[in-house]
């Protein structure tokens, strides 16, 4: 009986170990695949950004190509190769208990060759993995000693008689590096410098930078509309109100006081237009969070009656047609202003410069690489969309900000690694128009994402108290307070933005 026994548990105990070793393989494989997916598609990440795009992506007008790859590579491949492996060594040891199979090679290096293929699989792709998502920085920056909280300004207006209107317009990947007609083969942004010259009025924040760990859309809406690092719910799981999270979904950083939430306490009219399908990492949960009442995306435009043609499969409709919409959108918002008294805030986002670019039919390819031509052509878009403005005597009583979302990404699959992989100063372009603005009139160089938050609202006529808000100051000012996060040395700057500050984000997505 006891032999029974001990013979049935040597077999349990070799099945389990098999589908421990199979479990393995397909894990080892599911990040080797996820890791080169990411790299290709997007270049290192943050273990945030991934989270924070990964609950929420969009198989229609979302990148949804890369999505469905997504699925079948490091959803099913792994599967397959793995299932793969296990019928081969199930057929293997069937033909050697027949008889069918005699191994000329010694089963112990057979076993020993299998296990260290084994373990490089697994060690292979959790490193990749990792590297690829910066655990090693996520680990560390919830080792660190400062606290988002401790530097945090609630906005807070001491003055609105001045209040106008605002246009609010990003520029998908929109890099002022790629202006340098050295590097490339033409400044692309020649276009909408023409309409924005200094000598008309147009202001610049000269050595504009990306926040740092930021990159991507969310996080460069998150920055420069609340003025904080975007940082998930996971980033709260230390924290002892983590399990109080309002994580369903229907609301998105509801604690923090945003730009449209300011303008909405001031009577604004909030309105943004995006070519995409705004579900794509929750940005129509963000937007309506805080205070936009209209959000009109890839599905509105549909509706519309646009043709296919305007189109681009993976996100959605061309910056020609999204600014053919926007001049109709600013028409309709102005003239409600004027009859009722009501500012309004039509904030918009490019999409044809998302890579890999498509070329739609209003654009005339003239550079070898069409990446360049591409941005030219969104860029010419945006120009006579501020010349519509201008026009009709909008820029009267409109304060503009036109900026890039993020720095171009750098991912294996992109263009111009060769002009910008060791770029030493990498900077996104922004244009600002205030009314009655003296001409020459300078921002403060080298700010960030963070300090264009307190910027925007000063920019629409809001005085701030300090000219503080979030992390922030308002590039108008060249004064820094002592006490802002501004003030920080550059290293204990950078530490302080990477930080998890757990406390801070429990509080900020659980909405109060």
């Amino acid at each position: 009986m006891s032999g029974q026994i001990l013979d049935v548990t040597r077999r349990v105990g070799v099945v389990m170990g098999r589908v421990l070793v199979y479990v393995l393989i397909w894990l080892g494989l599911a990040m080797l695949i996820a890791a080169a997916g990411i790299r290709f598609f997007w270049g290192e990440i943050s273990v945030g950004q991934m989270l924070l795009n990964l609950v929420s992506v969009e198989t229609d007008g979302g990148g949804g190509g890369i999505v469905w790859l997504g699925i079948l590579g490091v959803g099913v491949l792994p599967l397959l190769i793995t299932g793969g492996i296990a019928l081969w060594q199930y057929f293997r040891r069937r033909k050697r208990r027949d008889g069918e199979d005699a191994p000329n090679r010694s089963p112990w290096i057979m076993r020993t060759v299998s296990t260290l293929l084994v373990v490089a699989v697994v060690i292979g792709g959790t490193t990749a993995f990792a590297s690829t998502v910066g655990m090693a920085d996520y680990i560390k920056a919830a080792n660190s000693k400062y606290n988002i909280g401790d530097y945090y300004v609630e906005p807070t207006v001491t003055g609105a008689e001045q209040k106008r209107n605002l246009v609010l317009v990003y520029l998908e990947s929109g890099e002022a590096t790629l202006a340098d007609d050295q590097l490339f083969e033409k400044d692309a942004f020649v276009p909408l410098k023409d309409t924005t010259q200094p000598s008309k009025g147009w202001q610049s924040v000269e050595n504009f930078q990306q926040y740092e760990g930021g990159g991507w859309t969310m996080a460069g809406l998150v920055s420069t509309q609340c003025g904080v690092p975007l940082k998930g719910v996971g980033s709260s799981d230390q924290s002892s109100d983590a399990s109080k999270l309002d994580d369903d979904g229907d609301t998105y950083l509801g604690g923090s006081t945003c730009l449209g939430d300011v303008l909405e306490e001031q009577g604004y009219t909030n309105v943004f237009l995006g070519g995409a399908n705004a579900s794509f990492a929750a940005k129509d949960t963000f937007l309506g969070t805080h205070g936009y009442s209209e959000v009109k995306d890839l599905s509105d435009w549909r509706d519309a009656g646009e043709p296919e043609e305007n189109f681009r499969k993976d996100w959605g409709l061309s910056d020609e047609r999204l600014m053919a919409h926007a001049k109709e959108e600013v028409d309709r918002l102005h003239a409600e202003a004027e009859e009722t008294g009501k500012p309004f805030n039509l904030s918009m986002l490019t999409l044809d410069t998302h890579e890999p670019v498509h070329v739609y039919d209003y654009c005339n390819v003239d550079t070898e690489n069409n990446v360049t031509s591409v941005f030219s052509c969104s860029m010419t878009e945006v120009a006579g969309f501020v010349e519509y403005m201008e026009q009709q005597g909008y820029l009267e009583d409109t304060a503009v900000v036109i900026m890039g979302d993020h720095l171009k990404h750098m991912s294996a699959g992109d263009a111009f690694h060769e002009q910008l992989d060791h770029h030493t100063n990498r900077t996104i372009f922004n244009r600002v128009w205030v009314p009655g603005q003296a001409a020459g009139t300078t921002l403060r160089p080298g700010a960030d994402q963070l300090s264009m938050y307190p910027t925007i609202l000063e920019a629409a006529g809001l005085t701030l108290k300090d000219r503080q808000a979030g992390l922030g100051v308002s590039a108008f000012t060249s004064e820094i307070p002592a006490e802002s996060a501004q003030a920080m040395e550059r290293d204990a700057y950078v530490e302080l933005l990477e930080s998890l500050s757990p406390q801070f984000y429990a509080e900020a997505w659980a909405g109060r």
